[in-house]
């Protein structure tokens, strides 16, 4: 039997949200997300979702706290007209980064987002690369995490056919995650030690692996203000690389990012529109955006009909 489907977007990718209507061949719900005068955001729903298997789109970007309401407040409507389940699609999910107490009295906003997407009526959350594999571990709801690592692969084996990869980690934390992807290439991977000898002196890289000659594809899940890559392809290329590009599956972007990644040696940064993207990220002559639309698509279609997801990735 064919399940009912609604998809409501917000407003932090309408872009996106229409992107993933268009490959499920559905309308998006007639909802309104607006502000009062007073920047409240105020929701309503449009159509009748009662006994409805609804989807939200939003990412919890930039700017974060008023996306987040937005998500917040929109999974309260919902849940207070019925919809019979309520899935909270978080292309990005912001807050991600503090997973744990850095310090002595820092919080775990991490999980405090959990709670709040929870307590505010979502039944199950669909993401895409979390920051740290256990947040999925702070909700006690269904949570389904994709990879954008079949994407990218796909766009590597296209554009660098013939060229002699090397797969690069830019940090020892990010290591299984370029490894997965080097798996899929079947080549060679590196690993950017970075480390701050003491307070005040800059972080020196060092390359582990043998680099010189390679075409190197540096591999994270976030690039916010850039650094970390631009001094890694700096420091790949002061080895011998004889090319430096980036994949990385949001694109924060964040104060002067894209400047610092335009005068850099990254010959080119592939990010996805999990965020949309600046006026200054279109333009940038080195950022090019793959779409996870029809990822994104696939896995709704895959929850709505209770088939697997993790078989995407298979």
């Amino acid at each position: 039997m064919k399940r009912s489907m609604k998809i409501v977007a917000c407003n932090s990718n309408r872009p996106l949200a229409e992107a993933v209507a268009a490959a499920l061949n559905l309308p998006l719900a007639r909802a309104s997300v607006r502000r009062f005068a007073d920047m409240e955001v105020f929701v309503e729903i449009h159509e009748n979702v009662r006994g409805e298997d609804v989807f939200i789109i939003q990412s919890t970007s930039y700017p974060a706290n008023d996306n987040l309401m937005e998500l917040l407040i929109t999974l309260d409507a919902l849940r207070r007209a019925s919809a019979r389940r309520i899935t909270a699609v978080l292309p990005y999910f912001g807050y991600a980064r503090q997973d744990r107490k850095s310090g002595s009295r820092t919080p775990i906003s991490a999980k405090l987002v959990a709670n709040l997407i929870t307590e505010a009526g979502a039944n199950r959350v669909l993401t895409m690369d979390l920051h740290a594999g256990q947040i999925q571990g702070f909700f006690d709801i269904p949570v389904d995490n994709l990879f954008a690592a079949p994407l990218f692969a796909r766009d590597i084996q296209e554009r660098y056919k013939g060229r002699d990869l090397m797969i690069v980690s830019p940090d020892v934390g990010g290591v299984l995650r370029a490894r997965a992807l080097a798996t899929r290439l079947n080549c060679d991977l590196a690993i950017i030690d970075k480390r701050r000898e003491r307070a005040g002196v800059s972080e020196v890289m060092n390359v582990i692996g043998d680099v010189a000659g390679r075409d190197c594809i540096l591999v994270d899940d976030i690039v916010d203000s850039g650094g970390t890559l631009c001094n890694a392809a700096a420091a790949l290329i002061e080895s011998g690389a004889r090319s430096a590009s980036v994949y990385v599956t949001h694109g924060v972007l964040s104060g002067g990012a894209v400047a610092r990644i335009a005068s850099s040696p990254i010959e080119t940064m592939v990010i996805t529109d999990s965020i949309l993207a600046t006026e200054a990220v279109r333009l940038a002559h080195n950022i090019r955006q793959l779409t996870i639309a029809p990822l994104l698509a696939d896995a709704m279609h895959r929850i709505n009909d209770e088939s697997s997801v993790s078989s995407l990735f298979d």
